[in-house]
Parts: structure tokens; C-alpha cells; sequence
């Protein structure tokens, strides 16, 4: 019997510490038979995390190099794999569904994908949600965060932004998604930052519009203006996006406004206080806040264990009764410093093999 090439890549791909979880009806699969042909779901799922070169691959599953180095760059193209230089040269690797070959579709969503993914939200996604450490973490919006708290380089959007040298913003995946099922948001679109350590790396890119430094940080107020949540990935170094996420939309944060979830995303190491003697109880900040961990009674009271620490409701509050503090030292829980980090904690908590797949 044949081996069918989208189950074999649904495997591999739910192999990888991120996870994508099957369905009972192979939701995932009509998901991957959008996006790949049964070439390209055959080459990737063959390829590790780790980068290797057309040669180092062919001489691994067989084939012809130069072939091979034909089908990768189109795969690139779409967004299906990874590409990152090394010792040996051009590297090709597995990407993750999320965040990984999803996202990579901005430029090529369509309806017909939109319903696709979908079906495979309501169906699956949650699990992978629930998996630790989470695949986001919140970071605050700068200026909310009380003057005299120190804020480490990772924990503050600014910072991150700063120490790139290369900046770009597309349109988030997430919102076109659902305008394209018919339900949209009021949320702008082109919010979603892409960073790189090289000058340059997005000039050329076709789905992504380069930024200057300022125009980067910009878009930042912009998006915090908007009422959405900073977040990157759960780890301290090697950041290379930002989300401005919202709960209406994000694949991520919709886990909790629908599917449940309370622990979606990681929060941040800090909380939203209230001055009780400067707050007038006006309400703005209730419906800024996407968590739900705001009330008013008298004064502004907060759900600690709600709050994720973004300060988007400090920014709506004329009065500066709202600042973020600091939490105390056992409730913060640090983010893993690489990537590898977070693939080995993650891989542990979903009790996989990760050299399997490295």
C-alpha cells in the first residue's frame, strides 16, 4: 500500500516540539493537500530542523542534488520549508505549522484556504495550545511599565525592535483569515513585524514591506494605539517577530475567547495596578482590556491571574491611575533563552524524541 504524502507530513510536522495535531476527519490533511503537492509533502517531510544542504540531503534520502536545490527554492518561495546559511552553505529545514508554514501564507490566503484552516481550528488546534512552554509570550507595551521598574531587553518591544538591522511589517495572517470567512474585525491589518539581524534582509522580499528603524517603532504605537497585544516567541534571544495579536482574530489568543483556554500564551513578568486614589471609576479601560481581567466597582479592580501584563489599558487611561509593576519573583516564570531551549522543554512536556527530528 502507498504511503499517503500528507498524512506522512502531518506526522512529522506533529513530531516538531510546536505540534499539529490530527482530527478524526483529516481536517489537517485537506489543510496540507492546499498547500503542497504530493512531491512537495514527500520532500518535506524528509527534512530535520536542523539546515542541511541539497547535497547533504540527496546523500541522506537519495536523489539528485541539483534537482533537489530546484524543488527547496520553490518551496522557499511558498513558504513550505526554511532556508538558512551555514558552514556547508545554503541549508534547507522543516518549518512548523505554526508559527512556521501558516504564516508564511499571508500573500497566498485565500477563501478557500481560510475555510480549510478553519475547520482545523475548531477540530484540533486547541491541543496544541495547551502544550508547555507556550508558543507566545507577552511583552509590554514600553512607556505602560511604572518608570522606577528595570525592563530587561526581552521583555520590552522598543528594545527589540532597536537592536535588529532590518525591519518589515506584512499583514496579519490571522485577521485576513477571518475576513475571508466573514468575520472580520475592526483591528488594522498591516501591524505584523518581521526583524532580522542583516541590513537589508527584506528589500527584496515580495510579500514584506521593508521599514526604517522609525517606521518600525511607528507601527508599534500604532498597533498599541489600536488596542492590540505585543507578543514573540517564548524565548529570550534570536526574536525575529513581533505579533500585534487580538483576541477577535489571533489563531493563538482566539484559543482563549473561543476554545476555553486560560493559558494560551505566556504572560508576561508583569501586572496591571490601580491608584485608588486617582481613578474615577470611568470604565475606559474595560473594553481595551481583551483578557477580561478588568471591572469597575467604585474603581478599577484587576483579575491577577487574567491579566497577561500587556499595558494596553494603561494607554486609554486619562487620569494615570493604570501602570504595570513588576510581579513578584515566584509568580514569574523566565522564558527559555534559545529556541533550542524552548524545542528541548517543549519536545520533554509532549514527551517526544527530539533528536528524531533534528
Amino acid at each position: 500500500m502507498s504511503v499517503n504524502p500528507y498524512k506522512q507530513l502531518a506526522e512529522r510536522l506533529d513530531a516538531l516540539p510546536n505540534g499539529f495535531p490530527p482530527t478524526e476527519d483529516g481536517a489537517e490533511l485537506r489543510v496540507l493537500e492546499k498547500l503542497f503537492t504530493p512531491a512537495q509533502a514527500t520532500l518535506a517531510a524528509q527534512l530535520r530542523l536542523t539546515p542541511e544542504t541539497p547535497a547533504q540531503i540527496a546523500a541522506r534520502i537519495g536523489g539528485d542534488s541539483a534537482a533537489l536545490r530546484v524543488q527547496l527554492k520553490e518551496m522557499v518561495r511558498r513558504g513550505l520549508v526554511g532556508a538558512a546559511r551555514g558552514e556547508g552553505g545554503l541549508g534547507y529545514h522543516v518549518l512548523p505549522f505554526v508559527v512556521g508554514i501558516y504564516e508564511m501564507q499571508a500573500g497566498r490566503l485565500d477563501a478557500e484556504l481560510a475555510r480549510l484552516f478553519e475547520e482545523y481550528y475548531q477540530r484540533a488546534f486547541g491541543k496544541m495550545l495547551t502544550a508547555q512552554p507556550q508558543v507566545h509570550r507577552v511583552i509590554p507595551v514600553g512607556k505602560t511599565v511604572a518608570r522606577e521598574i528595570d525592563v530587561q531587553p526581552f521583555e520590552s518591544a522598543a528594545d527589540i525592535v532597536n537592536s535588529a538591522r532590518a525591519w518589515g511589517v506584512v499583514d496579519c495572517v490571522c485577521r485576513t483569515q477571518k475576513k475571508l470567512i466573514g468575520e472580520p474585525c475592526e483591528h488594522p491589518l498591516d501591524v505584523c513585524m518581521v526583524l532580522s539581524e542583516t541590513p537589508n534582509a527584506f528589500a527584496a522580499a515580495p510579500a514584506i514591506r521593508a521599514l526604517s528603524q522609525a517606521e518600525a517603532l511607528a507601527t508599534l504605537r500604532r498597533a498599541a494605539e489600536a488596542g492590540l497585544v505585543h507578543s514573540v516567541s517564548n524565548n529570550q534571544q534570536g526574536l525575529w517577530y513581533i505579533c500585534n495579536c487580538c483576541t477577535c482574530s489571533c489563531g493563538i489568543l482566539r484559543g482563549m475567547a473561543d476554545l476555553g483556554i486560560a493559558n494560551v500564551v505566556a504572560r508576561s513578568a508583569f501586572v496591571c495596578q490601580v491608584d485608588d486614589a486617582v481613578c474615577i471609576g470611568c470604565e475606559l479601560c474595560v473594553p481595551r482590556c481583551q483578557f477580561a481581567a478588568l471591572t469597575v466597582d467604585g474603581s478599577a479592580r484587576v483579575d491577577e491571574m487574567r491579566c497577561v501584563g500587556c499595558g494596553v489599558c494603561v494607554l486609554v487611561c486619562d487620569q494615570d491611575a493604570l501602570r504595570l509593576m513588576r510581579r513578584p519573583a515566584e509568580q514569574v516564570l523566565p522564558p527559555p533563552l534559545t529556541e533550542g531551549e524552548w524545542r528541548a522543554a517543549r519536545a520533554a512536556s509532549r514527551d517526544l524524541d527530539l533528536a528524531r527530528v533534528m
